[in-house]
């Protein structure tokens, strides 16, 4: 990473590479739980005004998953952002790449998160606005079913049963154990191994989608009239309810129980889904994983990476899992159980 001292004397250069112009001022943007900064530099006379500047950690391609089939080794960020680009998914625009010198020029998109502009809204306000978010969804998983490119990242990953039970384990592991300081009996932990075994294969064996992995209220700028997607880098295959329960169980933005009602079945009517039951039961049980994975990821996120902001987050993220276990299929009451026991603000 670049010296404070240092960043405007590299940066305004590389970014005059593309727009131009003469002095330039740089911006660090507050950051999130990401390994990349971010800056916004501006140049005098520059076209455009304003770029956004991400810089990535030392060596980046020995710290992300390279693409395959004997291709050079690409950043996952700038693989999935030319085949969104190319899809009519409207992600930053790419100007300049240069990862020998750990820095990409990005579309500046502005500081108008949809998390701001929604958190405050009524709910007839916002209404339009998530509907905007869902058509993306689903022109997202449209893409994905119509040009399943393997030269895009993305297809090549998914959440396949290890990796649902990897962040199940990591629930357990940060939020039960290391958080709430549970120590689980030997029958306590097989009936929590078996409950989240099953948890994990229903939603492996649920028919795969593209997902962009992340579609939450950060990851969304309102640019005018437009609503732009970002940190896409991650995108694999999922289950069909998995951005929508990114979006509507956001631990960012809390929705009434009838706002989200609402909000799945405009998804269901904008994605063509005919099997409402059941889509619904995916939602439940997605619902149960993703906010899991949030909640322990949340404690790792402070005591490994010594970055404690997210721990303001616990409680509407238990308040989301107390909702979805209120409503769990019988195979979940062993974990109802335990959370009794260990950890009751994720039960009541």
């Amino acid at each position: 990473m670049l010296d404070k001292a240092r960043l405007a004397d590299v940066l305004v250069p590389f970014v005059r590479e593309v727009t131009g112009g003469a002095e330039g001022a740089v911006e660090t943007l507050v950051g999130d739980a990401s390994s990349r900064r971010y800056h916004r530099v501006r140049v005098a006379g520059g076209t455009p005004a304003s770029v956004v500047i991400m810089e990535l950690p030392d060596e980046p391609l020995k710290s992300e998953e390279a693409t395959g089939g004997g291709a050079p080794p690409e950043l996952p960020f700038l693989n999935v952002q030319r085949y969104l680009e190319a899809g009519g998914i409207p992600v930053p625009r790419v100007y300049k790449a240069d990862l020998a010198r750990g820095l990409i020029a990005l579309e500046d998109l502005g500081d108008h998160t949809f998390e701001s502009v929604v958190k405050d809204a009524s709910p007839a306000a916002r209404r339009p606005l998530y509907r905007a978010a869902i058509a993306h969804i689903a022109r997202l998983q449209q893409l994905g079913r119509q040009n399943a490119d393997p030269s895009c990242v993305a297809f090549g990953r998914r959440f396949d049963e290890p990796l649902l039970r990897w962040e199940l384990d990591h629930f357990r592991e940060w939020y039960l154990e290391a958080q709430r300081g549970a120590r689980l009996a030997a029958a306590e932990r097989s009936a929590l191994d078996g409950a989240f075994e099953w948890l994990a294969r229903e939603l492996a064996a649920a028919p795969a989608v593209l997902v962009h992995r992340d579609f939450q209220s950060r990851n969304l700028m309102v640019l005018g009239d437009e609503l732009r997607v970002i940190d896409f880098q991650d995108a694999l295959l999922g289950t069909e309810a998995y951005d929508l329960v990114a979006l509507l169980r956001d631990s960012y933005v809390v929705l009434s129980p009838d706002e989200v009602t609402t909000l799945v079945g405009d998804f269901m009517a904008a994605a063509g889904v005919s099997h409402q039951a059941e889509f619904r039961r995916l939602f439940l049980l997605q619902s149960l994983q993703r906010k899991l994975k949030d909640i322990g990821r949340f404690v790792f996120i402070d005591r490994v990476r010594k970055n404690p902001a997210f721990l303001r987050w616990i409680p509407p993220t238990a308040g989301y899992i107390a909702q979805a276990m209120r409503q769990a299929p019988p195979e979940m009451a062993p974990v109802a159980e335990i959370f009794e026991r260990h950890a009751p603000e994720l039960i009541k």
